[in-house]
């Protein structure tokens, strides 16, 4: 499936995209409190390595990924005017 861009949207799409993303960022919330629980029990057990960067680092990504994706959704919405 082709994922256009949020500008060659329709106003109607632009609104289920943006429904589509709140219930993605819930998921992304729950895997970003998993891993950094992963980190916390890690630490906890003195376990600090290589292996508890990674979580750190996938919490990082899903973090950064999902703001610049709201920021861009938010100002088109905003743009056309709807919300």
């Amino acid at each position: 499936m082709d994922k256009k861009p949020l500008s060659d949207l329709t106003d109607q799409e632009l609104l289920q995209e943006a429904k589509k993303r709140k219930s993605a960022s819930i998921t992304n919330a729950f895997l970003i409190g998993f891993l950094i629980g992963v980190v916390f029990y890690s630490v906890v057990k003195n376990t600090w390595g290589f292996l508890t960067l990674i979580p750190l680092f996938l919490a990082y990504k899903l973090i950064n990924n999902s703001k610049y994706e709201k920021e861009e959704l938010e100002n088109f919405l905003k743009e056309r005017g709807l919300k």
